[in-house]
């Protein structure tokens, strides 16, 4: 099949991909060295003007897996280190927060920001920033935040080519390609040391597995467990924040209507996009049932939101902030660990059977390595009283299912899916939403959601996401940021260009920031922006090589 220059589209048919004007077999070896070109400026990615010097440097890894280099742009000189104070959404805002600048004996800035407010007609600003200063390296803009700060004032670095206006670049990214059609391993989910609680790189997730290569996975809490609901994902660290699947099995519950990647088979096949949710129900005898809210997760904290049942202060999903919910009816399973949450409530303990075998006016204690537990707060914790006794045998029943058409999700052996948003793509089309996936820039309890918004949203970050193009390749990428000198990061509007400009009709985001890394035959691609270097995650995508034979025994 053709290169697709109308459409920009990076790979083509089933068998063949062509990067940069050359074409790899899905069926030849790996390639002994890499090739390098510059493209035209037909097949060039959207980022920036037109014509930008991009390079892109392919490699063979596996028979129907290939990585992707690619360099783009350069640093322009209209782009400096700055201050942040704040940001302000309204112009009295503005005013206010000018004045404590100046009282403070500075000069402020207003700088508009690079999107509208998504709740507000098109032509709305978001607002702006109030800034102050312009510096040409880092360490004099961090000077300067000191000096700021002294005088009581909060302030942050910044470098305004992350901003989200037009600018040359730089960028550096890194691209994985999975063709079903020549690929003979998996590509699936794995678990931050193969339990819920807890993180690892993903580079030693990848060595764990042997894997060919790996990205990063879903949203995840990083941090201990926290006893009120804040501005921050709280909870049991390393714990999914939204849906995760591994090997068909349901590990955490969604965040309703937020995007997901689903692998359904071996060799990537039929992975897909979609938006999903998940419901689970505890039966009793005598057909008494209940809904239950949290799967592997400390009761009360609803990561990133949109959970059911009694949830405060709403149940939609909020990026980056924690729900409550006093009245909540949460499963612990074996995956969760050996320990399950501790806390007041009841909790009853069921063996493979779904018979009961323990209860307590508390939770906490050991979890069956086969069996369940349940534990109960508020008005869940009355109704297990009064339906989980001992003796009695209890069915726990889980679907997941899509949120726009309802249609059951089948959960096979082979089965992964990994939480993300927002969606980026559908059919090809850019359908970017931030107030459903959870990014409206809405006031709640004081959490600064509109700076979440700019901060996260319009402005440039390192960021990872995945697609799948028209005839099935699945595209994982991967972008680095918050280092102008080498690559500005991406906005999410130019994330889902770049997916788009890669070939991909479906895409997602996934988490991004200082857990964007790509692992390509052992070697980490890309530069962490955390200054400590890589970040461990709760999960990573690994692709995994295709099974040595079984031989037989002699």
């Amino acid at each position: 099949m053709q290169f697709r220059t109308a459409r920009r589209w990076l790979f083509g048919g089933a068998t063949t991909a062509l990067v940069v004007g050359v074409t790899i077999s899905a069926s030849s070896p790996i390639q002994p060295a890499a090739q390098r070109t510059d493209v035209a400026a037909a097949s060039e990615l959207p980022l920036g003007p037109a014509g930008l010097t991009e390079s892109r440097t392919s490699r063979q890894i596996a028979p129907g897996v290939t990585h992707i280099a690619i360099e783009r742009g350069q640093a322009s000189a209209d782009e400096f280190w700055t201050v942040t104070v704040g940001l302000a959404t309204s112009e009295a805002e503005a005013a206010a927060l000018s004045g404590k600048v100046r009282a403070a004996g500075y000069e402020p800035r207003l700088d508009r920001t690079a999107g509208p407010d998504p709740r507000e007609p098109h032509d709305q600003p978001l607002g702006w920033t109030v800034r102050v200063g312009r510096y040409s390296d880092q360490a004099a803009a961090d000077r300067a935040r000191n000096a700021i700060a002294s005088r009581g004032l909060p302030a942050a670095v910044q470098h305004t080519g992350a901003d989200g206006h037009a600018t040359t670049g730089p960028w550096s990214l890194d691209v994985l390609v999975i063709d079903p059609a020549g690929f003979r391993g998996s590509l699936r989910s794995e678990l931050a040391n193969g339990v819920v609680p807890g993180r690892e790189t993903t580079s030693s997730m990848a060595r764990r597995t042997q894997a060919l290569a790996a990205v990063n996975g879903g949203y995840f809490v990083i941090g201990g467990p926290h006893t009120t609901p804040g501005n921050w994902v709280a909870g049991t660290d390393g714990d999914p924040a939204g849906i995760s699947v591994v090997g068909g099995t349901l590990l955490s519950e969604a965040v309703n209507g937020r995007p997901a990647l689903v692998v359904p088979d071996d060799f990537a096949r039929g992975t897909s996009v979609r938006r999903l949710r998940t419901d689970i129900t505890v039966g009793a005898p005598g057909g008494a049932t209940r809904k239950v809210t949290g799967l592997n997760r400390q009761p009360g904290l609803i990561a990133n939101c949109g959970g059911v049942g009694k949830t405060t202060p709403f149940s939609h999903p909020a990026h980056d902030y924690t729900c409550g919910n006093a009245h909540e009816l949460v499963v612990v399973t074996a995956e969760f660990g050996t320990t399950a949450p501790q806390g007041p409530g009841y909790q009853v303990t069921l063996d493979a059977t779904g018979r009961v075998t323990a209860a307590r006016g508390s939770r906490g204690g050991a979890v069956p390595a086969r069996g369940t537990v349940l534990q109960g707060t508020g008005t869940e914790a009355r109704w297990l009283r009064a339906h989980a006794l001992i003796g009695a045998r209890l069915t726990v029943r889980s679907t997941v299912s899509d949120a726009d058409t309802g249609a059951a999700l089948p959960l096979t052996a082979k089965t992964s899916v990994v939480n993300g948003g927002p969606l980026l793509l559908r059919d090809g089309e850019t359908v970017l939403d931030p107030v459903r996936d959870g990014w409206s820039p809405e006031d709640i309890e004081g959490a600064d959601r509109a700076a979440l918004y700019n901060d996260w949203y319009l402005r440039r970050n390192p960021r990872t996401a995945a697609g799948v193009t028209r005839d099935g390749h699945v595209i994982l990428l991967t972008v680095d940021g918050r280092r102008p000198d080498r690559s500005a990061g991406l906005s999410i509007a130019e994330t889902a260009e770049v997916m788009r400009g890669l070939g991909a009709v479906d895409a997602l985001n996934l988490d991004g920031g200082g857990s964007t890394a790509m692992v390509v035959a052992g070697a980490l691609q890309g530069r962490p922006s955390d200054a400590t270097g890589e970040r461990p995650a709760g999960d990573a995508l690994v692709v995994l090589p295709e099974p040595a034979p079984v031989r037989p025994a002699p």
